[in-house]
């Protein structure tokens, strides 16, 4: 029976991550060809009532997504070295987190704004350069995934992404979870970050084309203080798309999303399936294994 819980994850090197409701499990093909494990609990936050509050919950999984993939990174990168033992700090995990979040906010919201602003003598519409401005962030969205797509450990990477889909979609139809069975699957899935990443292209357009063209300085501050407010948005609009998939409309909306995902994944091998399958089979036995407990409890 298919799952009524949106499990999800994220690829990291050589490996996959995958979220359940209790815990994160993160599996990692070793240089010596086994996998390694990290289990992580879930509390707090990541679990409570206010991650049900529409749009406060998209602030919540946009940073959720941050913390937790971060974490990810940081150990798969330590099995790549053999230092998997290595506990990783509390500074160094907020300030890659910071980092990263630095260098998304930078690259997709200030960058466009300050090449949009070489362009206002042309631009003397006010929504037409907002308008502009949009055009442009998507450009250097694009590029910048195609760019890094042409790395060779970046492929790889985009290759346990796309086990990490063929291995959800195979949950969610109640599939065998067994390598010959999940690599029939797609490697596109409708709720992947890719698609999310586009929609929040796609609303920021909308909102700072109301916003308007007001002088640099305040342009600059509102693409940053606007970011929340998008991630909210954006979410509830993912949401809302992966709801109504079956609808023919919803899914022509759908298709420039699903598009994306050729950038941003690749046909795994065996190996890469194994791994996907490995961690989500972990999170799937925690969540069965609390729901007994829970079940023996109220007995």
């Amino acid at each position: 029976m298919a799952s009524s819980f949106h499990y999800g994850g994220q690829a990291v090197i050589e490996g996959v991550m995958i979220r359940g409701r209790r815990l994160v499990a993160v599996a990692v093909r070793r240089p010596q060809g086994d996998i390694a494990l990290r289990l992580e609990s879930l509390d707090g936050l990541y679990t409570g009532r206010v991650r049900r509050i529409p749009f406060v919950r998209g602030i919540i999984v946009l940073w959720e997504t941050l913390a937790l993939g971060t974490k990810a990174l940081l150990f798969s990168s330590n099995v790549a070295l053999g230092e998997e033992e290595k506990e990783i700090s509390r500074p160094v995990l907020w300030g890659t987190v910071l980092l990263a979040l630095t260098f998304v906010i930078a690259i997709i919201f200030v960058g466009p704004v300050l090449l949009t602003g070489r362009l206002e003598g042309a631009l003397d519409n006010e929504r037409l350069a907002a308008l502009v401005e949009g055009i442009i962030r998507l450009g250097v969205l694009l590029a910048y995934i195609f760019l890094i797509g042409l790395l060779p450990d970046i492929r790889r990477v985009f290759a346990y992404h796309g086990a990490e889909h063929k291995t959800i979609h195979a949950l969610e139809d109640g599939a065998p979870l067994e390598v010959e069975t999940v690599r029939r699957y797609s490697t596109a899935h409708p709720r992947c970050g890719t698609s999310f990443l586009l929609v929040v292209v796609v609303i920021s357009v909308l909102l700072f084309v109301l916003v308007g063209s007001p002088p640099l300085w305040q342009r600059l501050l509102s693409r940053v203080v606007l970011v929340p407010v998008i991630a909210a948005v954006s979410y509830e609009v993912i949401r809302l798309m992966g709801a109504l998939q079956a609808n023919r409309v919803m899914r022509i909306l759908f298709r420039p999303n699903l598009w994306l995902q050729s950038l941003t994944t690749r046909e795994p091998d065996d190996a890469q399936v194994e791994v996907a399958i490995y961690a989500l089979r972990e999170v799937l036995a925690a969540d069965k294994t609390a729901e007994a407990t829970a079940a023996s409890g109220q007995a």
